[in-house]
């Protein structure tokens, strides 16, 4: 007598999640939130409707996964840059230089995805973006604290608004070359205010 293997029901996934994330990524980044449907998604992976709902439940559950994946391998790596073995000021200058690197590399995908999302029209997806954002100048500003306190909320926004405006510039379509000047002056008033 020979056992049967039992099946799984229903059809098997045609499309792997991790992947499918990545190019949510891809789409979210060039487009940004508001102007990706699902079904642009479906069409970039060539999966139907309810196999996306059935994996992500829905656009905004997509595009939790793709802020967390962002985060996670996409984004400036911060740890890299606001080192301990430099001055503050030499860090954020190279955090400022990495960001219009970034932000300009990929003339599809033009600034920061996060901080696109923060302007987005759907309040849920600009909360899950405010949330990233919010994180990650929570980094920079604990690292400018623990060795210039009481001038770490003003520097961090500074920083947080220059790497807001090279974001803008790079959607706007300006070179890496001018947005790299821009870092560089903006390094020049950290390195003056820091002394």
């Amino acid at each position: 007598m020979t056992k049967e293997i039992a099946r799984p029901r229903g059809r098997p996934r045609k499309f792997d999640p991790d992947h499918a994330t990545a190019v949510a990524q891809d789409l979210f980044h060039a487009r940004g939130y508001d102007d990706v449907s699902v079904a642009d998604v479906t069409d970039a992976l060539g999966i139907n409707t309810p196999s996306f709902y059935s994996a992500f439940g829905s656009k905004l559950g997509l595009y939790n996964r793709v802020i967390e994946r962002y985060s996670a391998n996409g984004a400036i790596p911060l740890a890299e840059l606001l080192r301990a073995d430099r001055s503050v000021a030499e860090s954020l200058g190279a955090l400022l230089a990495e960001a219009a690197r970034y932000y300009s590399a990929d003339p599809a995908a033009t600034g920061c995805l996060v901080l696109a999302g923060c302007g987005s029209g759907d309040a849920e997806a600009r909360t899950a973006a405010c949330v990233a954002h919010a994180a990650a100048e929570q980094v920079i500003f604990d690292y400018i604290a623990k060795r210039h306190p009481e001038q770490a909320a003003d520097v961090s926004a500074y920083v947080s608004t220059v790497m807001n405006g090279l974001s803008a510039k790079a959607r706007m379509g300006q070179s890496q070359e001018r947005l790299l000047a821009s870092a560089r002056l903006a390094s020049l008033a950290l390195a003056q205010a820091l002394g």
